[in-house]
């Protein structure tokens, strides 16, 4: 069983040019992270929030129909993202949302302790008045589940880059596992490069640290290695969850590795070079094949193939 903390959203797509087509999906970094993780044959509890108005209804049925089982708190409309396309065809995002978890507390609690693996980031880790439940729900989770996390970060919501670099690094020192794209650590520290800071971040807590950076691939760095591939060739529809698919990607690899649960910590410290590197191209893979269709649609795990495969071609 993992536990995903974080907010549900819908994504609304307008083209002024062509205004009767209107398009509205079910999304949000840790929803995404959810439904990844379910599809790839993991156990999925979501703590999120979302009400019980249309797009309320549209995130109900997307995680039921993935088999993601739901815990609900807040108060608030369901929030939304809306995306205007421009004359050039580049998007203008404006965002209508909250993140308040308030009623969820005991079942939510219940749900991180009864659980092997947690993961939460983006918008939930940062935006009041959620955010502080989050971080006290992971430290609680510390003692029976393995922690991830990304901060997946949205300037445009928490524009403050040193407020946000102080919450960002509480989280990462709560975490066992972290992974962040070029572009978030070019924002949160532009005064060097984001290896130094995955190391830096290796010091303060995770046992494994990894770095998207689309085109170039991943970087993942262990207190053991480092390991750099190339991304994929793949014709890309877009890149729209090929993050939160690396990130679902690294959980259920670890999970094949039985390196999930406060128990196997001192498995995933020790994590080696052959095991790194099949685990970072098993998340490569699942972003890659994400990019290769519209929309964040996360892989299944017939798709994906397991991670033996990867661990033997390595090996060999």
């Amino acid at each position: 069983m993992i536990t995903v903390i974080g907010e549900s959203l819908v994504d609304i797509i307008t083209d002024p040019r062509q205004p009767q087509e209107v398009q509205a999906h079910a999304g949000g970094s840790p929803l995404n992270v959810a439904v990844g993780a379910a599809r790839l044959g993991l156990a999925a509890n979501l703590v999120t929030h979302y009400a019980d108005d249309r797009y309320g209804l549209m995130i109900e049925e997307h995680l039921q129909a993935n088999g993601v089982m739901v815990i609900r708190g807040g108060s608030a409309p369901t929030s939304t993202a809306t995306a205007t396309i421009q004359p050039d065809g580049a998007a203008a995002y404006a965002f209508d949302i909250g993140w308040d978890i308030n009623g969820a507390a005991l079942p939510a609690l219940g749900a991180v302790e009864g659980s092997s693996h947690v993961h939460t980031g983006s918008i939930a880790a940062v935006l009041a008045p959620g955010d502080q439940a989050t971080l006290a729900l992971v430290k609680a989770a510390r003692q029976h589940a393995t922690i991830s996390y990304d901060p997946n970060c949205r300037p445009g919501i928490s524009p403050d880059a040193a407020a946000a670099r102080s919450q960002v690094e509480l989280f990462v020192a709560a975490s066992d596992v972290v992974k962040a794209s070029d572009e978030d650590m070019a924002w949160l520290y532009p005064d060097r490069t984001p290896e130094e800071s995955l190391l830096a971040w290796l010091d303060v807590g995770p046992s494994i640290v990894a770095l998207t950076r689309g085109a170039a691939g991943p970087v993942v760095l262990s207190r053991n290695g480092r390991v750099e591939i190339p991304a994929e060739a793949i014709t890309v529809a877009d890149t729209v969850g090929a993050g939160d698919s690396f990130m679902a990607g690294l959980i259920s690899g670890l999970a094949q590795l039985d390196a999930l649960g406060a128990p196997a910590r001192s498995r995933l410290r020790d994590i080696t070079a052959g095991e790194l590197h099949a685990l970072a191209a098993y998340a490569n893979r699942a972003a890659a094949i994400t990019c290769s269709r519209p929309g964040a649609n996360p892989l299944t795990s017939a798709e994906l193939g397991s991670l033996t495969g990867s661990l033997t071609a390595t090996e060999g």
